[in-house]
């Protein structure tokens, strides 16, 4: 196996071990926003990005999307993710992070896939 798909492979393992870790009790929750985000952009490289699951588009590219548990499971975008203002939008804040307070149900997977597949372009 190449060097390069070795590292994708190393970095996958680091975040399937991290996420028991970090979400203790919620880990069924952050494995399944990890197949999620997986899910929605397939061309994504998880990585370990200060200390917590994050997702770009190449080794040596920004983290785009990540996930971490503090008091709740949060679900966030970094500045790098296509993060367009809304053209209706009363103000010009943008929202880039959200937490989860109970389990994932089907509305809220369809729609951390389609911001996802938004903030990847």
């Amino acid at each position: 196996m190449p060097a390069r798909a070795d590292k994708d492979a190393d970095n996958l393992a680091a975040v399937l071990e991290k996420i028991p870790q970090m979400f203790g009790e919620e880990s069924a929750t952050g494995q399944r926003l990890h197949d999620i985000i997986m899910a929605a952009a397939p061309a994504l490289k998880p990585r370990l990005w200060y200390g917590m699951p994050g997702y770009a588009l190449g080794r040596s590219k920004p983290v785009l999307v990540f996930i971490r548990r503090d008091d709740y499971v949060t679900f966030g975008l970094t500045e790098k993710a296509n993060l367009p203002l809304d053209a209706g939008a009363p103000d010009k804040l943008i929202p880039n992070a959200w937490f989860l307070k109970a389990e994932l149900d089907a509305a809220t997977e369809a729609r951390v896939a389609e911001i996802v597949r938004a903030a990847v372009g």
